[in-house]
C-alpha cells in the first residue's frame, strides 16, 4: 500500500511540476519540441527575432548559432565560423543580431539575413549581452573583470566598466538608470550608474554562493538571484542592497525570469528541472512546483508577451539535442 501511494505521488508531480488533482491545469505544459540534430556540448543563451518567429541558440559547445524556425518546428539554418558563442541579443530597431563568442573573444554583428557586417574583437571570454535601448548602447560581460560597452549604431565599443571578476547575468532598469551585475568569484552584486558608467555601489551576496542568473522586478524593487552553492534563489531589495527572501531552488541555475503578469519567477537548472515560485507579497514567496526536464537543461527564455518559455536540452546519452517549448498556465497553484 505504501509502495501504491509512493507511485501515485511521483506520478503527481510528474505531470506538472507539483502535487494536485488529475483536472488540475499544470504550471508549464510542453507544448513543442524541436531536434537539433548534430548538435553536441554545452547551450547557452536564446533569443527571438523581431517578429518573434524565429528563435536563435548560442550552442557553445558545439561553435554554432542554431537558427530555429517556430512556425515550421525546425531549424532552419546552422551557423558556423565562431568559437564558444554565449549571448545573444537582437536590436529591434534595425532586426540585428549580436552574438558574442568567449574563446575567440569577439563580438558579431549579423544582418536580418545573417551575414556578418561588423565585428569588435579583443573581448576574452565574452558572455552574457544585453541592449540598452534608450541610449542605443549594447553591453558585452567579458574577460576577469568588466563590462565593453559597444555603440549600437557605429558597432563599436566606446566604453569599459571594470569590475571585480568575470561579470555573469546582469540586467537594466527601464525606469532608471542602474544595472545590477551578478560577480560571483567577488561573491557580491555590482550596481552601476549607466550614465557615469561606473560602479556605484556592491551588494555582498549572504546565503549562497555562485550567484549566477539574475532577474529584475522593478515595479516592487526586487533582484532575483540564482545561487548554486546551495542551490537557492535569493531575493535582493533594490533600494537596500539587503537580502529580504531566500528560496532552495532546482540544482545548477543558469537563467531566471520574472512573470509580472502572474507574478511568478522560473528558474531553470542543470539539474534538471524548473522551479517555479509564486510571489505572494514584494517579501513573501512560495514553490508552487518543479517540473521535471532533463540532466543539463539550464539556459531558457521566458517570452511574456506569449507566455511561452524555451528550454535548451543538450544531448547527453539517449537525450537528443532540442528545445523544449512550454506555455505557462494562468491557474494559480
Amino acid at each position: 500500500m505504501q509502495r501504491l501511494l509512493n507511485i501515485n505521488m511521483i506520478a503527481m508531480v510528474l505531470v506538472g511540476g507539483r502535487a494536485f488533482a488529475g483536472d488540475a491545469a499544470p504550471l508549464l505544459q510542453r507544448v513543442q519540441t524541436i531536434a537539433l540534430d548534430g548538435v553536441e556540448g554545452r547551450m547557452d543563451h536564446l533569443t527571438l527575432d523581431a517578429t518573434g518567429q524565429t528563435l536563435f541558440l548560442a550552442a557553445l559547445g558545439n561553435n554554432t548559432l542554431e537558427v530555429v524556425d517556430l512556425g515550421a518546428g525546425k531549424r532552419v539554418r546552422q551557423i558556423e565560423g565562431m568559437k564558444e558563442p554565449q549571448g545573444v541579443v537582437l536590436i529591434p530597431e534595425t532586426n540585428t543580431l549580436v552574438v558574442a563568442s568567449g574563446d575567440d573573444g569577439k563580438c558579431r554583428f549579423y544582418d536580418p539575413k545573417l551575414n556578418v557586417i561588423a565585428t569588435v574583437d579583443s573581448l576574452p571570454d565574452a558572455d552574457n549581452v544585453r541592449y540598452d535601448r534608450e541610449r542605443k548602447q549594447i553591453y558585452v560581460a567579458y574577460g576577469n573583470g568588466g563590462l565593453a560597452v559597444l555603440d549600437a549604431t557605429s558597432q563599436k565599443k566606446t566604453a569599459d566598466i571594470p569590475l571585480a571578476g568575470h561579470p555573469e547575468s546582469f540586467q537594466l532598469e527601464t525606469a532608471g538608470r542602474r544595472m545590477f551585475i551578478n560577480v560571483p568569484s567577488a561573491r557580491h552584486v555590482a550596481v552601476v550608474d549607466r550614465q557615469t558608467q561606473s560602479v556605484v555601489a556592491t551588494w555582498q551576496v549572504v546565503g549562497a554562493t555562485k550567484n549566477y542568473p539574475m532577474a529584475l522586478d522593478e515595479a516592487n524593487h526586487r533582484l532575483f538571484i540564482g545561487c548554486r552553492e546551495p542551490a537557492k534563489m535569493l531575493v535582493l531589495d533594490t533600494e537596500s542592497g539587503g537580502v529580504a527572501a531566500s528560496q532552495e531552488c532546482c540544482g545548477d541555475p543558469d537563467d531566471i525570469f520574472h512573470d509580472a503578469a502572474l507574478q511568478r519567477i522560473y528558474v531553470t537548472g542543470g539539474e534538471g528541472c524548473i522551479s517555479v515560485f509564486q510571489q505572494e507579497s514584494a517579501d513573501t514567496y512560495r514553490e508552487a512546483g518543479r517540473v521535471p526536464t532533463a540532466p543539463g537543461a539550464r539556459t531558457s527564455l521566458f517570452v511574456p508577451e506569449t507566455r511561452t518559455l524555451y528550454l535548451a536540452v543538450p544531448h547527453r546519452g539517449d537525450q537528443q539535442a532540442e528545445i523544449r517549448v512550454f506555455t505557462v498556465s494562468s491557474t494559480q497553484p
